[in-house]
């Protein structure tokens, strides 16, 4: 069974699911899924280390996760992880760094659809000309991520 827990936060709610153990889904929104409303350890941990992000305490997280995707987003959401702290990329690099150059428009719905929001840093991919584009939570919460890890756009 999922579990879900709903949390207020400065930047905007976040509802955070877990099952069997794993992180599978943070969003800013519910989602249409079947759950329970718990707060389970490892959602409190997970909020906590959300928390200490927001503070600028937290740079990586150590939260255990699992994604539910295509092979291509599968790719396309290991190659964010990689993306460090401080840093923005472009959609195109990640299409580049997964072997599919041309598919930056791909690279950019599979960020779309990136399950787990700020663990998996899809806000840290910016337009190739350095433009902030395109956030599912909105482009107010992805600037202010950035602004977190003191990159201003």
């Amino acid at each position: 069974m999922v579990n879900m827990f709903l949390y207020h936060n400065d930047i905007n709610d976040l509802y955070i699911f877990e099952e069997n153990n794993k992180i599978i889904n943070i969003s800013y929104g519910p989602m249409n899924i079947e759950y329970i409303e718990k707060e389970t350890d490892l959602i409190k941990e997970t909020y906590k280390q959300i928390k200490e992000y927001m503070n600028r305490k937290r740079r990586n997280f150590e939260i255990p996760l699992q994604t539910k995707g295509t092979v291509f987003q599968n790719k396309v959401w290991e190659e964010l992880k990689k993306i460090p702290y401080g840093k923005t990329v472009s959609y195109k690099y990640i299409a580049e760094k997964i072997n599919n150059p041309k598919a930056y428009r791909a690279v950019g719905m599979a960020n779309n659809r990136n399950p787990i929001s700020i663990i998996i840093p899809c806000h840290r991919v910016i337009g190739e000309d350095g433009s902030l584009v395109g956030y599912g939570g909105g482009l107010h919460i992805k600037r202010e991520l950035l602004k977190i890890e003191g990159i201003l756009i």
